[in-house]
């Protein structure tokens, strides 16, 4: 497809009472990259009810165009009418990318739309490029196709896809792994207003009761992270990370294998199959170092590493690395920290 029939490049806006999700603005920066690259124009799709607010903000942070839709039937948010308004749009504006974060939502809606639209979809992408592509099988060369990126076979390798199916090409992406750029405010853009026009097929599921608890710990938020494996040993000996967290101001996390042995909730997990962070320090206790958790803390500015393996896989991407025993290493940061403060 030549750029002058391209379509553009759409993200789904996630949000919560009238509160815009952080992946859909971090794949709003990822999509205003997309887009320049292939000088097509970046349009958000936002449904909801009384959200216009969000426009300002999707703007500041590059989109042009905000198709919004607002009628009292989407919310609270149900799979049903969002994929009808979505695919109504697809049938009508034929966008070339059309990119959906990896949550409970986007995971609902996102293979419910490429299922009726007969297009593929990726999901829990980690980067996204656009680059031609040569299928040597079929003897066709494609140019400037979506390069969707992601973990495979248990994050053992890092799979590149590239979808021949009829547009768009719908990818899912994880939540802390775009970087979010710096929002400008003096950047103004486009709403279309567009009728939800449901019927009463789009609105048979019905939300009773909704319960929501607060997460235990906002570890994309946080600045400095001390994370422990399952080299710490114990659940009770979980209690020095969280003693060398307080001391310095962190959060604490954990390896996937931490969490596994009951050690510590799952809101705390990082990694493939937890949350991505991007700290300005990260301090690996205990913890091998396995592709799946370097996934989701390799972009951390600056990381200490402790292990009593030199040849731990963490020491690869370590700033600086500690062989030793947490048990012994861990007191003495804590007494050499408090000692200066």
């Amino acid at each position: 497809m030549d750029e002058t029939t391209r379509g553009n490049v759409w993200v789904f806006i996630e949000q919560e009472a009238g509160s815009v999700a952080n992946v859909s603005l971090e794949l709003v920066c990822k999509g205003r990259e997309l887009a320049d690259r292939l000088g097509v124009r970046l349009e958000a799709v936002l449904l909801g009810n009384g959200v216009s607010g969000i426009c300002d903000s999707l703007f500041s942070y590059g989109c042009d165009k905000v198709i919004l839709c607002e009628d009292p039937a989407l919310e609270p948010f149900t799979v049903l009418p969002f994929a009808k308004i979505i695919m109504r749009l697809i049938q009508e504006r034929h966008p070339n990318i059309l990119l959906f974060g990896a949550t409970f939502k986007g995971r609902e809606l996102a293979p419910r739309v490429a299922s009726e639209k007969l297009a593929g979809l990726t999901a829990d992408c980690t980067d996204l490029k656009i680059d031609d592509f040569e299928d040597k099988r079929n003897n066709k060369s494609y140019t400037d196709k979506l390069m969707q990126i992601r973990p495979a076979f248990g994050g053992n390798i890092i799979a590149t896809i590239v979808n021949t199916w009829d547009d768009p090409q719908m990818v899912t992406v994880r939540p802390g792994v775009m970087k979010l750029g710096t929002p400008d405010p003096n950047r103004h853009g486009e709403i279309e207003r567009i009728q939800a026009n449901l019927d009463p097929t789009d609105l048979v599921i019905q939300v009773i009761e909704r319960v929501r608890a607060d997460k235990e710990v906002d570890l994309q938020a946080a600045q400095i992270i001390v994370a422990g494996g399952y080299g710490v040993g114990s659940k009770e000996n979980f209690s020095l990370i969280r003693d060398l967290a307080q001391a310095i101001g962190g959060e604490v996390g954990a390896s996937r294998a931490a969490v596994d042995a009951g050690w510590i909730d799952h809101d705390h997990q990082i990694g493939q199959t937890g949350v991505t962070v991007r700290p300005r320090l990260y301090i690996a206790c205990g913890i091998s170092g396995a592709i799946q958790h370097r996934a989701g803390m390799a972009e951390s500015k600056k990381i200490i590493a402790i292990n009593t393996d030199p040849g731990a896989p963490i020491f690869s991407c370590a700033h600086y690395g500690i062989v030793g025993d947490l048990n012994v290493v861990i007191p003495q940061m804590i007494k050499a920290f408090k000692a200066k403060h």
